[in-house]
């Protein structure tokens, strides 16, 4: 036992050595830094994405508008992301200079597909390279294509990134990926009203103290953005609480 922790000692000071096991242990770091960062969830329906992120709580003089867990990238496409929120900052600057780049030079608004691949491209460059460390950051990335189609990607330190129905990251998100993987349905999808409530059901999985420490928003095709008040979202989970009564006393 004392041989492999000395082992593992010797292969995490660099990140382009593989231990004789097959590990990048910077990577794995990284990966443990996600999951101590706050739950992030991602549902994508038919007409609408949805992001939906746990909220710390703020210090009192502190503006909670300097302080955001869900970013618009472009007209069209959003992220939210669980991690290392300086990390966050860098990636999200490098991938909004992206879409516009991509703009000017293709005269068509970014794939979501494309720039999901951009931003674990990023990731996977700064696992191959001396004198660096990799982005303690995972991601949800959302948004529509040119036709209309609703889209949801995830990244991960290690620079993957998959489409996804609905997903979690960061703190709990094998639970809240659990409750996701039983209430999830085409029916809820086709109902933009479900797939939002759904969302916040999720994330209410980890979340103790209700709507005041969600934050949530929403996208449809051809419309940028937007975030819910904190009085609407009290509303959705008002909603959700009187469902969960209805079915107790059935």
């Amino acid at each position: 036992q004392q041989r492999a922790a000395m082992s593992q000692s010797s292969y995490d000071r660099a990140i382009t050595v593989f231990s004789p096991d097959g590990h990048l242990f910077q990577v794995e770091y990284a990966v443990e830094a996600v999951a101590k960062g706050t739950t992030a969830v991602g549902v994508r329906g038919k007409d609408v994405v949805v992001l939906a992120v746990e909220k710390r709580s703020y210090a009192q003089l502190q503006d909670p508008r300097t302080v955001r867990k869900i970013v618009p990238l472009d007209d069209h496409v959003a992220m939210a992301f669980a991690g290392l929120t300086a990390d966050a900052r860098v990636l999200v600057n490098r991938a909004r200079v992206e879409c516009q780049s991509y703009r000017l030079r293709l005269e068509d608004p970014v794939t979501v597909e494309y720039i999901a691949r951009y931003i674990a491209q990023i990731k996977q460059s700064y696992t191959q390279s001396n004198g660096r460390r990799p982005f303690g950051i995972a991601s949800l990335i959302v948004g529509f294509d040119v036709d209309g189609k609703a889209c949801l990607f995830q990244t991960d330190p290690s620079g993957i990134f998959s489409a996804w129905k609905a997903n979690a990251i960061g703190r709990s998100s094998k639970t809240v990926r659990e409750y996701l993987e039983k209430h999830y349905t085409d029916e809820i999808a086709d109902s933009e009203k479900e797939t939002i409530k759904l969302s916040v059901k999720a994330l209410l999985e980890v979340v103790q103290s209700g709507s005041k420490n969600i934050e949530l928003a929403v996208m449809h095709d051809k419309q940028p953005l937007t975030f819910l008040t904190a009085d609407e979202v009290q509303k959705i989970v008002e909603e959700i609480e009187a469902d969960k009564e209805a079915e107790a006393k059935k």
